[in-house]
């Protein structure tokens, strides 16, 4: 990319570093995607780029980037938004944590998927979410139910009062959210 020309350095990893903004250190170039950090998705490499498009013509662009999802396809599929364990035990941040396995659930009977796992991971004292990996069939798929409510700041409480329908994966997440809560208690 010739960064030297621009007058921009990359990390050892190749990397360019950006602000919330997606400007990198040379005030006019901004970057999104790959080539600012972890390898993403399309749709999550195409929001940055808007994001820094509409940040270097002063438009108003409105978006969380921690709660941009990863997914990863593999067999299992894998994804997560938001904080993980190791990020909340390192803040310091009181947080307990709800499972639920496919097996449990009737819908991961039917489709034989007696690995997948979904945890939701909660603040103890707020009971805000605050981070939902999933591992199994269709985990791309369902970790937009978490990241929609962690987008409205949402709690733990929000899965135990919410009808999901019957047989679905999505029940996982009523599952995981009376495991968290019960061991509060």
């Amino acid at each position: 990319m010739n960064l030297e020309v621009a007058k921009l350095t990359a990390d050892k990893y190749g990397k360019l570093t950006v602000d919330e903004n997606y400007r990198t250190e040379v005030s006019h170039i901004f970057a999104a995607g790959d080539v600012i950090g972890f390898s993403s998705l399309a749709s999550t490499s195409m929001k940055q780029g808007w994001m820094a498009a509409c940040n270097a013509f002063n438009e108003d662009a409105r978006c969380v980037a921690a709660l941009f999802p990863y997914g990863i396809y593999t067999i299992p599929e894998i994804s997560v938004v938001e904080k993980n364990e190791e990020e909340l035990t390192r803040d310091g941040i009181p947080y307990e944590v709800g499972k639920a396995f496919y097996r449990e659930i009737a819908r991961g009977q039917i489709i034989g998927d007696s690995t997948g796992m979904l945890k939701l991971l909660f603040h103890r004292e707020t009971r805000k979410l605050l981070g939902v990996p999933i591992m199994g069939e269709g985990a791309t798929d369902l970790i937009h139910i978490g990241q929609a409510v962690m987008a409205h700041d949402g709690e733990v409480d929000y899965f135990v009062d919410t009808v999901f329908n019957y047989p679905t994966l999505a029940e996982c997440y009523k599952t995981a959210a009376f495991d968290g809560i019960n061991r509060l208690e």
